[in-house]
């Protein structure tokens, strides 16, 4: 794809600060783009790249101005390049087809305009809408409900009752609505406790590859409009994930936890069963968080405190060192002194 500086900059919704008739032939990294490229400044600490760089030109955002480069000037350049991504890079589709290589049970229903791959297995009772594409090695337990335009990734399991809505992404290995982790007397008797709920999953959620959901208990796992979850990420059962929250890799969520909208959790947080995070908290990476937390909230730390307070302690763990020290050197010289105040030393 071939297209103007001023073509893009009206695509993304910016202005041009330089030559508009640039041509511009492909989208590259900073680093890497050449002659006939456009690149983007999203984060500050790139500007560095700037001077280096052979790209044509630069998207940046509107407080930004880089004498002699042609410039795209757009409020977010991280968004106005990801658009520009879809538009150079679309999507490529294939006309809707069933294999007969895959496995569907007669009671199930099929929409003609779903994509099915070999290898798929879709399980009795189960409904796969228009525009779902089902690679293979899929396995649809009975009664699960696909949604229209949903794509599921090779090896992705969806469980007996489980719902996927409309435009769900789910990657290969992910596996929605296997048994809780539930059992009583544990250590001792492990008995298991039947999981008989499910996972239901909205619109416009992403799933990274070989992240698992677990079902409910009673009721539902439920993983609301629009939230983003990374790759090998652990959720427990009767949790809840709020609208457009974003959980990064190896979040590890115990059961019956409520996550609220727009809630960010950095790789590696832990969080401890049954209790809430509320609406547009962040919580920093390898945090644990053991009680509930009022919205709004930034956090840190294992056990989980405010964030700047966590700065604090970790400032004062990276001088402990010299503080061990120096109150070894003290308790010597007090030692030192009792034995003249004793008259053992002169």
């Amino acid at each position: 794809m071939e297209k103007t500086l001023g073509e893009i900059a009206a695509y993304v919704g910016g202005c041009v600060s330089g030559d508009p008739e640039l041509v511009i032939k492909d989208l590259k990294g900073i680093t890497e783009a050449g002659p006939g490229d456009l690149s983007f400044i999203a984060n500050p600490r790139y500007r560095r790249y700037v001077s280096m760089t052979r790209a044509s030109a630069l998207v940046v955002s509107l407080d930004m101005d880089f004498p002699g480069l042609n410039l795209i000037k757009v409020k977010d350049p991280y968004v106005a390049f990801g658009r520009l991504i879809s538009w150079f890079y679309p999507q490529e589709r294939e006309s809707p087809s069933v294999s007969p290589q895959a496995y569907i049970d007669p009671s199930a229903c099929v929409s003609p305009q779903a994509t099915v791959y070999p290898g798929v297995f879709i399980g009795a009772e189960a409904e796969v809408a228009r525009g779902a594409i089902l690679y293979s090695g899929v396995v649809i337990g009975k009664g699960a409900k696909i949604g229209e335009e949903t794509v599921l990734y090779p090896n992705v399991v969806i469980y007996p009752h489980c719902l996927i809505g409309s435009r769900v992404i789910i990657h290969a290995g992910a596996i929605i609505g296997a048994d809780g982790f539930g059992f009583a007397h544990p250590g001792q008797e492990n008995i298991k406790i039947p999981q008989v709920g499910i996972v239901q999953i909205e619109d416009d959620v992403e799933i990274g590859a070989n992240t698992t959901i677990d079902r409910a208990t009673l009721g539902r796992t439920w993983i609301k409009r629009g939230a983003k979850i990374d790759n090998l990420v652990q959720i427990g059962h009767n949790v809840t994930i709020g609208e457009k929250a974003v959980i990064v890799s190896q979040v590890g969520i115990s059961g019956s936890v409520r996550i609220g909208d727009g809630v960010i959790l950095g790789g590696q947080v832990g969080i401890v069963g049954h209790i809430e995070i509320g609406d547009g908290c962040i919580v920093a990476a390898r945090s644990a968080v053991h009680n509930d937390v009022p919205p709004g909230q930034l956090l840190a730390g294992a056990p989980h405190m405010p964030y700047q307070k966590w700065l604090r302690m970790v400032g004062a763990m990276t001088r402990l060192p010299e503080w061990v020290r120096k109150v070894t050197d003290l308790a010597h010289r007090v030692a030192h002194l009792e034995k003249i105040i004793e008259g053992k030393e002169s």
